[in-house]
């Protein structure tokens, strides 16, 4: 436990969850693609093993105190197993330099038995990291995992700007595409529910930036619902998160079933607790780029003291959180500098006069 703090993550967790007292508010700097930073390890170092990886993480949590630590099963990890071919780079996130799918025709093609553990090994690094997390921190610190949800999944088969295209002109098969990731994603989802890690499910492709409200509603909406409920048959908690601007879209999103709302920097808080406060609790939104990876130690303080002011009377709860992962070279001192505000601006009870 940091030395800063009273209670645990984990009791600080659980009486948010019961409505109990804390000594202050949930605070998660989504550590995830940077955690290697806290070592001095690359990226590329800290995705080598599973030891690295689960290091990486308690090294961060050691340091911040931060609500939950993350493994990173990642945004591409359906596709990669499907066969898309992934870039290797030394210090940032790998990308797909080709996909697994060329014509989505073919979409019968795909082999579901190449996302199961047994014959997925970077599956299974990441399991046996959530392993080590867990028996090292488990009891005082949740894990969670950050995996896509089912439009991303199908954009790392197949192309994305083809994907969208489809929506318009060949609907079926696309909808035959994203069923068959869905139906993959609860296969992957159990394994890390059934070593108790929370599903972080982050779907950017399906993002308002890029898709109108219709296509959310007939493209990912059903799609995420069906897995939302698969995630409950199996006694898992999730955290819903879609990057970009979901102003449009934050009340079909709760529509999911999701245990939480997590929301990017770019849909207000504000009107989101108006929105879906009542609920759900809702995660945000401290800007990621602009505030926490090339703003200083001032402009977090300030960020974290807005976001506490605009959503601690959410009425379901609220949790502090950066709008997205952290990935790039993220200065340590302003993760340092998110939580220390989070425990000056959000000690308990809440007082507004700490942040006018």
């Amino acid at each position: 436990m940091h030395k800063d703090d009273k209670m645990t993550p984990n009791e600080r967790l659980t009486a948010f969850m019961t409505g109990k007292p804390m000594d202050r508010i949930l605070a998660m700097p989504v550590a995830c693609s940077m955690s290697g930073l806290a070592l001095g390890m690359t990226h590329k170092e800290k995705r080598s093993s599973a030891l690295n990886e689960a290091r990486a993480q308690i090294a961060c949590y050691e340091r911040f105190g931060n609500d939950l630590t993350v493994i990173e099963y990642g945004l591409h990890g359906v596709g990669a197993a499907l066969g898309s071919k992934m870039s290797d780079p030394e210090d940032s996130v790998p990308s797909i330099m080709k996909y697994a799918l060329d014509d989505l025709n073919d979409v019968d093609k795909l082999d579901m038995s190449k996302l199961e553990l047994k014959n997925d090994k970077a599956f299974q690094l990441h399991i046996e990291a959530t392993k080590i997390l867990i028996d090292k921190v488990g009891k005082e610190v949740p894990t969670g995992v950050l995996i896509s949800g089912p439009f991303t999944a199908a954009a790392s088969i197949y192309k994305t700007e083809n994907l969208l295209r489809a929506t318009r002109k060949n609907p079926e098969k696309l909808h035959q595409l994203i069923k068959f990731c869905n139906e993959g994603l609860k296969m992957i989802y159990r394994e890390f529910i059934k070593e108790g890690a929370i599903i972080l499910l982050c779907d950017p492709i399906a993002s308002g930036t890029i898709l109108n409200q219709k296509q959310y509603l007939e493209f990912v909406l059903p799609y995420t619902i069906d897995l939302m409920q698969d995630i409950h048959d199996a006694n898992g908690m999730v955290c819903y998160h879609i990057c970009g601007d979901t102003t449009s879209i934050v009340g079909d999103m709760v529509k999911s079933g999701c245990d939480m709302l997590s929301i990017d920097n770019k849909v207000d808080l504000a009107y989101t607790k108006q929105v879906v406060g009542d609920k759900v609790p809702i995660l945000g939104n401290v800007d990621p780029v602009e505030t926490l990876i090339l703003g200083d130690t001032n402009d977090v303080d300030l960020a974290v003291k807005n976001c506490i002011q605009k959503g601690y009377d959410s009425p379901s709860g609220y949790i502090l959180a950066s709008g997205c992962d952290l990935s790039g070279n993220v200065p340590l001192e302003n993760i340092d500098q998110f939580m220390a505000s989070a425990r000056k601006y959000g000690k308990w009870p809440l007082n507004p006069k700490n942040f006018l």
